[in-house]
């Protein structure tokens, strides 16, 4: 492909790693962060921009990491008559509205959980007290993005649920102004997803299982993600009889960009839960780790309402985050005392701007000066940036999940960072899981 601009925005700094990726091909890049708070994280690995609406004239492809709002600013531009990887209003709503999404998903004949909608705890709590069960409790609206709020269930008589309801009455209730309580179900947590030119669906689709609690066997606080394994594969049953009959809809909305839907599948069903139409990170990621195409082909064609003819290797791919004080939480005393601006070294040299499998999130390339000032791979050394404790994501991939697993923690090996932690059992899921998927024929 010949030299091309590419523009990113963001508003957390999530796309960074993918911008410098687009670099390293060989286009020219600037980047946009909208936080103050996250504005050093890629300093020194890309060029920045501060206003990026005066960068779209510059721009062959413009790129957009995330949902609110920016589904607007995408749909705007296209309009106009640029090639946008980004969502629409109605695709920001599918994620941020997720009572939306399910009604959504009933309409297009997908089968979904029992749910209802709530904006008032006492309602909530009568509710669960009239109709006992397992339920899961979803904040929606300015908190959906607070995942130590989401609660699932225990208790067969909703009991425990009752107990967080009025905890969160008196600790949230300011804040958590909407929420969901849908019915647990009992099976595989699971995900499919795959990429859309804003005609269809790109091929093949991606299976994947995020680790989403801090600590190995899936125990402690929620995280958003720790961790994810995942394959490619030509369209199976999961991916017909969930996302494929979003696919006119897409179409006529003119989405362009990564759709994803977690489900929970067992032997009676599938049921979806929520939709995720933006990059997944670290998912993006580790999908760029099974991809033969590079990401900025995939992103022009795409943007361009082309086919990319998206090339993969076969096998399994993990991704690990690894992480640094006060993640998952926030608490910036500790953040600034334990892991603010701390170094990054890797114990091996290696060729080239980036050690094989290795992937910044909150991270940022300084010079001796301690600035991202005529920094050089050569020169620079890697930081700590941003405030949420999560620097670097680490990737692996081979013909079996053992293989991946092993490259992705030899690779962790390899650096050293002062208070980092991580998962270690990242793609232990699919031993059981994946047998349970291919008997139920999901997978096929």
């Amino acid at each position: 492909m010949d030299r091309r601009n590419f523009l990113f925005v963001s508003i957390d700094g999530l796309v960074g790693d993918v911008a410098w990726r687009v670099r390293e091909q060989g286009h020219d890049v600037r980047y946009y962060i909208e936080s103050e708070s996250e504005r050093e994280i890629a300093d020194g690995f890309v060029e920045k921009t501060d206003d990026w609406e005066a960068d779209v004239a510059w721009a062959d492809v413009i790129v957009f990491d995330d949902v609110f709002g920016h589904g607007t600013h995408a749909e705007r531009l296209r309009e106009e008559g640029h090639a946008v990887v980004g969502g629409t209003e109605y695709t920001d709503r599918l994620e941020e509205d997720k009572g939306f999404g399910q009604e959504e998903l009933a309409d297009h004949g997908v089968n979904i959980l029992p749910r209802r909608r709530f904006t008032d705890f006492d309602e909530a709590v009568s509710f669960v007290q009239d109709n006992p069960a397992r339920y899961v409790i979803k904040p929606s609206g300015e908190v959906q993005n607070v995942k130590r709020l989401v609660y699932v269930g225990e208790d067969d008589d909703g009991g425990d649920v009752v107990d967080v309801l009025r905890a969160y009455k008196k600790a949230w209730g300011h804040r958590m102004q909407s929420f969901e309580l849908q019915r647990r179900a009992e099976g595989v947590e699971v995900a499919i997803g795959a990429f859309f030119n804003g005609n269809e669906f790109v091929e093949p689709v991606n299976v994947n299982f995020e680790h989403k609690k801090l600590f190995p066997g899936n125990v402690g606080p929620p995280t958003g993600e720790m961790g994810t394994s995942m394959f490619w594969t030509e369209p199976t049953s999961l991916f017909e009889r969930t996302l494929r009959p979003m696919e006119e809809t897409l179409a006529e909305e003119g989405y362009v960009g990564y759709i994803d839907l977690n489900c929970i599948v067992n032997g009676r069903g599938i049921y979806p839960l929520e939709f995720t139409p933006r990059f997944g990170y670290p998912g993006i990621f580790i999908q760029e780790e099974g991809m033969k195409t590079p990401i900025s082909e995939l992103f022009y064609d795409i943007a361009n309402g082309n086919d990319p003819g998206l090339e993969v290797h076969r096998g399994f791919q993990v991704g690990v985050r690894v992480c640094l004080p006060p993640f998952p939480f926030n608490d910036d005393a500790t953040f600034d005392e334990n892991s603010k601006n701390a170094a990054i070294v890797f114990r091996e040299a290696f060729e080239g701007e980036r050690p094989p499998g290795v992937h910044i999130e909150d991270a940022k390339r300084v010079g001796p000066d301690g600035t991202a000032e005529g920094v050089t791979p050569a020169n620079g050394q890697w930081r700590v940036s941003g405030s949420s404790g999560i620097p670097l994501v680490v990737t692996g991939k081979g013909t079996s999940m053992r293989a991946a697993q092993k490259q992705a923690y030899d690779r962790i090996e390899d650096i050293i960072l002062p208070n980092m932690y991580y998962r270690d059992d990242i793609g232990d899921r699919w031993v059981n899981d994946g047998d349970k998927l291919l008997s139920w024929g999901y997978l096929r």
